[in-house]
């Protein structure tokens, strides 16, 4: 497993934001991490992405526990290990495309402009490498972040809605880049409200208010090979999900929650979100 959560809460008060989870992610795997607002994905992947501390709980990253590493060693984990992509692209706007791929570089002391190029020229932004983000559409500026997001060769990609502000085509380009990293063997965790996105996983589990209340597999061989590798379903703890999760939405005889009622917005169509039927 490349990634393994064991027990993880995060605990703000009487507010448990991540509730007792328990979680392994295999190395190459494709996962999507969905729910309402506020049901903590976000804290979670904040824990993940080393931006976050537990309040209870391990977090191991390819067998290196994170909980025993200072905040330097925790960023050193950030950039050499983890990639961000998020919903907003936080692209320096007096910089050009390739120099704010070139930032990412910066922080390991090594910038090499031609690098930054084929990172562009990985995600079909070449032609655009000297332009500044407020002469690119949203979706090539997320495909900047995309570059920035790779140039460190990341085994971990972490995307944060990442195409939450983008229309249908542009929604299709960021995912086929996806695809792309995903066949050539990296890790992808992706938090999303969007159907199409959860759908392009192979793997969704879903959380509501900070509880792992659903998991299920969209590909069957890769669900086999986790198990064969030794992963284990998501658990939440019976006696939490009972306390803070309707009886509607628990898994009702079993630790090991095993499906889930979607609740995920309708795919974009044509630049706009169809209606959300779901009330989520």
């Amino acid at each position: 497993m490349l990634l393994e959560l064991d027990h993880v809460s995060k605990i703000y008060g009487d507010l448990h934001a991540v509730d007792d989870l328990s979680l392994s992610v295999g190395e190459g795997e494709w996962l999507a991490i969905v729910g309402s607002s506020g049901s903590g994905k976000t804290t979670l992947m904040n824990i993940i992405g080393c931006m976050d501390t537990p309040s209870e709980g391990s977090v191991s990253l390819e067998g290196r526990q994170l909980n025993d590493l200072n905040a330097g060693q925790l960023a050193d984990v950030r950039k050499n290990v983890i990639g961000l992509v998020f919903q907003k692209f936080y692209l320096v706007p007096h910089l050009t495309a390739v120099e704010n791929v070139m930032v990412a570089q910066y922080y390991h002391s090594v910038v090499d402009e031609e690098q930054a190029m084929e990172s562009l020229r990985n995600v079909g932004l070449e032609d655009r490498a000297h332009h500044l983000p407020g002469q690119l559409s949203g979706g090539e500026q997320q495909r900047v972040c995309i570059a920035r997001a790779l140039i460190n060769c990341p085994k971990l990609i972490l995307a944060d809605e990442p195409t939450g502000n983008l229309d249908g085509a542009n929604e299709k380009i960021v995912l086929d880049l996806f695809k792309q990293l995903h066949e050539q063997g990296t890790t992808i965790i992706v938090v999303t409200h969007d159907a199409l996105v959860a759908s392009c996983a192979q793997r969704e589990i879903m959380l509501n208010h900070g509880v792992l209340v659903g998991e299920q597999w969209n590909d069957e061989d890769a669900r086999r090979r986790y198990v064969e590798a030794g992963g284990k379903p998501g658990v939440a703890e019976a006696a939490s999900m009972s306390d803070r999760v309707s009886d509607q939405e628990a898994a009702p005889s079993s630790d090991i929650p095993v499906g889930f009622a979607d609740p995920t917005k309708a795919a974009k169509t044509d630049g706009a979100s169809l209606p959300d039927d779901t009330g989520v």
